[in-house]
């Protein structure tokens, strides 16, 4: 398979910050995978230790003509290669400590004392390996009275604040956006945690756990929800698309349709909107604080809704970016395909995919100007680099266990 969309415009010698690093995956679905998929973007070699029977995330989502690969598969488990290796046995068991002797990070996500039950607890790996770093995540951490509870992003937007926020008042909470919203951050947590481990090993020689816990990752984006409660007693309930800190802020219908979102953060802002966009100084003057317009909310918001409705969604943006008010389009993933600024960002990368023909997927994050990551391949065969992890990395002439 090949990239259409290339990401390495700009790479020095064609390196990668994380050449040379080398990650053992044992993980399964996406948080601890995100992690790793973010490491080899960036140029670590990632090996993604699955059961025999493949990782379930080969089954989740949108299956493809090709068995064990569904689409999200292909996109969350790319720039990996798989071994199969059933840890509960024995002489697996000895085969990835073989590899942790070889290896940089080792990323799992089982519950606590799952490792430790197989005989692979991070006492054990890191007296093979002191440089190793590891990886924890689950749903409630290593401690705490919660931690042997299961815990999926759901369990976790609930526990850590967000559910609560979300929905219309006075009604049923609602799913924040993506039911995986807390498996992503939790990823990106994760990799920050490897990147600043990996400089302590560099430093000292010494290796050190990441324990990542969902629920903490959503708790801490709840902006300024602990410090209100801790000094005045608020709960903040649930706002719709609206927010108690500003107005005009939120989502408004245009003529065709379609939706935008308007943000005026700041007095300077609705300044502009109202005297740029809407042609009212009167509100401009009558309204020139946020707690002004929050407590004439319904008149400030009507009258942003009627400019809105008045127009097609391009014309609306058009005219808030024109006078400097912040202004985008809610879109929808079709209308993120044919968006300029995507485009101009190269934010979809498209594969020729051998049997599958076109897969795009979102392009790596973030961006670096000398030493850029890129996505080489999509998700793997189940046992795909079984040959070389047990033969060639390992040694190990035994059968090699192929799907």
């Amino acid at each position: 398979m090949s990239a259409e969309t290339t990401q390495n415009a700009g790479n020095v010698g064609g390196r990668r910050p994380l050449d040379g690093v080398r990650v053992l995956d044992l993980a399964t679905f996406i948080a601890a995978p995100f992690a790793t998929t973010i490491l080899a973007e960036f140029g670590a070699e990632v090996i993604k230790v699955e059961h025999p029977t493949g990782d379930p995330m080969r089954r989740f989502g949108t299956p493809t003509e090709a068995e064990g690969q569904t689409l999200a598969w292909l996109s969350e488990a790319r720039n990996k290669c798989s071994v199969t290796l059933d840890l509960k046995s024995p002489e697996d068991a000895e085969k990835l400590k073989q590899l942790v002797r070889r290896c940089d990070v080792v990323a799992e996500n089982f519950r606590p004392g799952t490792l430790e039950k197989w005989g692979l607890g991070p006492d054990v790996l890191m007296a093979l390996n002191p440089r190793l770093v590891m990886l924890r995540v689950t749903g409630f951490g290593q401690t705490g009275p919660y931690k042997d509870r299961p815990g999926f992003a759901r369990i976790a937007h609930a526990v850590g604040g967000l559910t609560y926020l979300a929905g219309e008042p006075g009604r049923a909470p609602v799913t924040p956006g993506s039911t995986s919203l807390a498996d992503y951050m939790s990823g990106m947590y994760g990799a920050i945690g490897v990147l600043m481990a990996l400089r302590v090993a560099e430093q000292t020689g010494q290796g050190q756990l990441i324990d990542v816990a969902l629920y903490e990752s959503i708790f801490r984006v709840l902006d300024e929800m602990a410090p209100l409660y801790g000094r005045h007693g608020i709960v903040r309930e649930r706002e719709g698309v609206a927010t108690r800190n500003a107005c005009p802020h939120g989502h408004f219908p245009c003529s065709d349709g379609n939706w935008v979102a308007i943000a005026c953060t700041s007095d300077k802002m609705w300044e502009r909107m109202a005297l740029n966009v809407l042609d009212r100084p009167d509100l401009a003057a009558s309204h020139p604080t946020t707690r002004s317009r929050l407590d004439d909310r319904e008149l400030i918001d009507g009258t942003v809704e009627a400019f809105t409705r008045s127009l097609p969604m391009r014309d609306v943006v058009a005219q808030c970016s024109e006078g400097d008010v912040p202004c985008g389009p809610v879109n929808s993933i079709a209308d993120i395909f044919e968006d300029p600024q995507f485009a101009a960002r190269e934010m979809l990368t498209r594969f020729a995919h051998e049997t599958l023909g076109e897969i795009v997927v979102p392009s790596a994050l973030p961006r670096l100007s000398r030493t850029p990551g890129a996505i080489d391949r999509l998700g793997p065969p189940l046992g795909d680099a079984n040959k070389y992890v047990l033969e060639e990395l390992i040694g190990d002439e035994a059968e090699i266990r192929v799907k």
